[in-house]
């Protein structure tokens, strides 16, 4: 009986965790890159932020798209990295 509890509680809670987890995609304004090495620099900035998982960034479209987990970063710790590297940034609606 107490191995069924035992068992019954970890699947609970193995099913639980993914709940609070969040996985979060947020579009970066990013309008001071002005030629093409600059894109590199963004992302290595974005990419040393705890929970990023995924960075695509466009010269172009002047832009980043970043997926992290929101239980470890936030927009604003992106929008920090990136202007710390010296681009400032703001989150696109």
């Amino acid at each position: 009986m107490m191995t069924r509890l035992l068992s019954i509680a970890a699947l609970t809670t193995a099913f639980a965790a993914p709940a609070w987890a969040g996985t979060q995609t947020v579009t970066l304004s990013v309008p001071g890159m002005t030629c093409a090495a600059c894109p590199l620099t963004v992302k290595q900035a974005l990419n040393k932020v705890p929970g990023v998982s995924k960075t695509d960034v466009s010269f172009d479209r002047k832009q980043a798209v970043v997926t992290f987990d929101d239980n470890k970063a936030s927009v604003a710790a992106l929008t920090k990295a990136t202007a710390d590297a010296g681009y400032p940034s703001t989150a696109k609606p």
